[in-house]
């Protein structure tokens, strides 16, 4: 029995120091064997592997891919315009002994603070030797795949791999937003009034062709119209000639009867003539009994028209 009570703790000693000698590295994680700090192995892949107990201990990585924001960040472009960016980098661990040298017991959050460093300063080396409109523009790939590769190229000495940087942000520091939007309205101010003097131009031109066809008009309509009275006036004194031609009696007299209508036209018209005169030629030889020698003329329409004496 007394040997028995020996081997039974002994059997659970060994049982505990075996389990504890054995450990199991997940496929999302690296792992490392350390004695002493310095490192023994090094286990990347999944399954069951074994260390020294009491004496090694494990330590464990993520080996998954992690993301990283990096704080707003100023930064001068080539034409001296400030801009606040910033960015969103993806790594993971790719050389887990490199990694740990590199950073220590700390670990993750130790490289973080490593990344952003060379992440910041590669973001000022690019975006520093352009303008700032390439960085506000959309299609702004290219400078984000050169900041890529400088952040890899840096942070190969930490043991890991820069997988890809966005930019997220890129926007005008605060104090600058409101000199850029004046500069931008008074450059559109500047164009719209442009745009106004071109249109006045062109109104100006518009009303200058309009005036002259105007004027080309009424010069054609009058130029016609003097045209037409001539050939009407040509035609009206061929008529009267014609018929001058085929009683010149008759012509004049109804000449002479215009005449009369023309002369005794008015309320208060009056003439004074002799009864002989050319005037009343017609009108005696339609009276044959013959007038006074004298006579006062005056508008038919009047019923009180009374003969002067001689």
């Amino acid at each position: 029995m007394k040997r028995l009570s020996f081997v039974i703790p002994a059997v659970i000693i060994a049982g505990a120091v075996a389990l504890s000698s054995m450990f199991i590295v997940d496929e999302r994680e690296n792992a490392l064997v350390l004695q002493f700090g310095q490192v023994k192995q090094v286990r990347t892949e999944p399954g069951l592997y074994f260390r020294i107990p009491f004496i090694q201990e494990v330590v464990r990585y993520d080996s998954r891919i992690l993301g990283l924001q990096s704080q707003p960040l100023e930064v001068t472009p080539a034409d001296d315009r400030r801009l606040v960016v910033d960015a969103f980098l993806r790594w993971r661990i790719d050389d887990v002994q490199r990694f740990r040298q590199a950073v220590g017991a700390v670990g993750i959050s130790a490289a973080q603070g490593r990344i952003e460093q060379i992440l910041n300063a590669a973001i000022r080396e690019v975006l520093g030797s352009v303008p700032s409109n390439a960085v506000l523009s959309e299609d702004r790939t290219g400078l984000m795949n050169q900041i890529r590769d400088i952040a890899r190229r840096e942070a190969r000495s930490l043991g890991v791999d820069v997988i890809d940087v966005r930019l997220t942000r890129t926007d005008l520091p605060e104090q600058n937003l409101a000199a850029t939007y004046a500069r931008m309205r008074a450059e559109r101010e500047r164009e719209a009034a442009d745009e106004i003097a071109r249109g006045n131009e062109a109104a100006q031109r518009v009303r200058a062709q309009a005036d002259r066809t105007v004027t080309e008009l009424v010069s054609s309509a009058r130029r016609d119209g003097d045209i037409v009275r001539g050939e009407a006036d040509a035609q009206r004194n061929r008529i009267y000639a014609e018929a001058f031609g085929r009683d010149p009696e008759f012509f004049a007299f109804s000449r002479s009867l215009m005449s009369y209508e023309r002369a005794l036209t008015g309320a208060n018209s009056s003439m004074v003539l002799s009864p002989d005169s050319d005037f009343f030629r017609y009108l005696n030889a339609i009276d044959p009994g013959g007038m006074p020698a004298a006579m006062t003329v005056t508008d038919p329409t009047t019923p009180s028209a009374a003969p002067a004496d001689n």
